[in-house]
């Protein structure tokens, strides 16, 4: 029986555990070949023993998605390699500090801004043409309530997924008259590693899992 995502190509941001790790895994049990991007070599491989026990496949990036033109180079690597791409996840993402504004110095506001907003614009416009080159591109971002909520002592957090979600709107614009459909994607309440590190307080076993 052939798999609803057989012969497509799926690349995904922070895939190495969490959210990403799932969705990596869901992707290439459905026939995609997974482009699975991380800092972490051994979370990779860990996934790619995952991907491979249920018959799946995938290529491993360690890369950290502030070096910029790294993902140019993957760009043009998919480019080469596959002449397209089907599904765009970006999920990486970093909480920042929990802190009053006023608290908070320049450069740890810069490092989130960097990861949750920069390195998504230079994935959109990297994986932009590979996207359009597929019969029914897919582009998908995580973002979180607290964009809109602006929680007190979570400013960078908050501020960098607002500023994520305009970014995905306007490219969801630009491309409404294409094949390329583009979204949002607020999980809610997750048990994850960044969740427990902006929620000290709240009981994990609460939470759904990825």
């Amino acid at each position: 029986m052939t798999k609803p995502l057989a012969s497509r190509i799926a690349l995904v941001t922070g895939a190495s555990r969490g959210i990403g790790y799932a969705t990596s895994v869901a992707l290439a049990k459905a026939g995609a070949h997974v482009v699975a991007v991380a800092r972490t070599q051994g979370g990779l491989e860990e996934l790619d023993d995952e991907i491979r026990k249920d018959g799946g496949s995938a290529t491993l990036v360690p890369l950290s998605l502030t070096d910029y033109e790294g993902i140019a180079r993957l760009g043009l690597a998919l480019h080469e390699r596959h002449g397209k791409l089907d599904i765009l996840v970006g999920n990486a993402g970093t909480a920042g500090p929990s802190s009053p504004l006023g608290h908070i110095e320049l450069k740890p506001w810069n490092d989130v801004m960097a990861i949750n907003v920069t390195a998504n614009f230079q994935l959109i416009r990297c994986m932009d043409p590979l996207l359009r080159q597929s019969d029914a591109g897919r582009a998908v971002f995580v973002t979180s309530g607290v964009a809109h909520k602006a929680s007190a002592y979570l400013g960078p957090y908050a501020a960098s997924k607002a500023a994520l979600d305009a970014l995905v709107r306007s490219w969801a614009n630009e491309t409404a008259n294409t094949a390329l459909r583009v979204n949002l994607f607020s999980p809610g309440p997750i048990r994850t590693r960044m969740r427990a590190q902006v929620f000290p307080g709240e009981d994990p076993m609460t939470l759904d899992t990825p």
